[in-house]
């Protein structure tokens, strides 16, 4: 039998690290095949945390989780379901375990700070706060377009902008906006609500609708970018795997003195015509390497949603990749047909 023992700085880090009911030990425990329990210290303040298993790897994993656990409880930051769930993937996937979740972007109306959930999410906005534009891609939940619009808070806030800036393309991915009610503002109104959630969240309704009257927050289509110049503007370009390589163009070029942006998108989702190119995708592999430019891809490791959308995710993932492997080998088997006829 293996054992390793961690000691806790006081009784409430030890109550954090094993979460309500002893959920996250729970989940540890059915992670690496151990048993984890505590008894009181005779050297600290806090607990003696035993860890027991018959696999050395299994305790030495199961160790290293609940290690960085009691360092995300002493710097006072909550532990999640989420949280235990990505430390646990990040130590099973063997990746070396980096701080996040110090820093916080912006407090919301209600009081809730907003800081980084994972380690991408982290890259994610060192590099906000470092280039001028930037690529966040990724698939859904993983907080593209929440910290987007939370960088864009601060920096209004700091008055680093004069006005934040969010559009995204109008595509239409399943109904028709010709069948949908109201005019021409209530039909592009559901394509931009993502958009206005976050803001709610950052403003509260109130201060954001003074803002809206004002212009200093603008939500439009992308279509109505066309022909601005857009200085001392916080830009942001959401879903925009639906945008074509003109669009992207055009988008680009609008940046004015004093801007800044971010474009997000997941390039797994386009709704655009068959046979269409993402300009998204288009725009990642020319301006990949450009000082100033930076592009962070997120994986579902960095999905912060409910755990079932990360399963779901790496579902849709394996799925496409054992399709493109099939239509591969029928290409290949169809080839050697043929040149077998001749």
């Amino acid at each position: 039998m293996n054992e390793k023992v961690l000691l806790t700085d006081t009784m409430e880090q030890t109550a954090n690290i094993f979460g309500n009911f002893d959920m996250n030990a729970a989940m540890i425990e059915k992670a690496f095949d151990v048993s984890i329990t505590n008894r009181e210290s005779q050297t600290t303040a806090g607990d003696a945390i035993v860890v027991r298993g018959e696999d050395g790897e299994g305790v030495r994993c199961a160790f290293d989780v609940l290690e960085y656990l009691k360092g995300v409880a002493a710097r006072g930051n909550e532990i999640t379901e989420q949280t235990v769930e990505y430390i646990i993937g990040t130590v099973k996937g063997g990746e070396k375990l980096e701080r996040f979740g110090d820093d916080c972007i912006c407090v919301t109306t209600q009081g809730k700070p907003i800081k980084a959930r994972t380690v991408g999410q982290k890259k994610y906005i060192d590099l906000i706060r470092k280039n001028t534009i930037v690529f966040g891609i990724g698939p859904a939940g993983t907080g593209k377009t929440f910290l987007a619009v939370a960088a864009a808070s601060t920096a209004f806030r700091n008055k680093e902008v004069s006005r934040i800036i969010l559009t995204r393309p109008a595509v239409e991915a399943g109904e028709k906006l010709g069948f949908l009610p109201g005019d021409l503002q209530m039909k592009i109104d559901p394509y931009l609500r993502p958009l206005y959630d976050a803001l709610f969240e950052m403003f509260g309704a109130e201060t954001y609708q003074k803002h809206i009257e004002r212009g200093t927050i603008e939500i439009a289509p992308l279509a109505y970018m066309r022909g601005r110049t857009l200085d001392d503007s916080f830009i942001i370009l959401d879903e925009a795997q639906n945008t074509t390589p003109e669009q992207m163009k055009m988008f680009l070029t609008r940046l004015g003195a004093g801007s800044r942006a971010i474009i997000t998108g997941d390039i797994t989702q386009v709704d655009l015509p068959s046979g269409k190119k993402s300009g998204l995708t288009e725009a990642m592999k020319i301006l990949r390497g450009i000082d100033d430019i930076a592009i962070h891809e997120f994986n579902e490791r960095d999905v912060v949603r409910h755990r079932l959308v990360q399963k779901i995710v790496i579902a849709y993932d394996k799925y496409e990749r054992e399709n493109r492997i099939k239509e591969e080998e029928k290409k290949e088997q169809k080839f050697k047909i043929v040149k077998r006829d001749k």
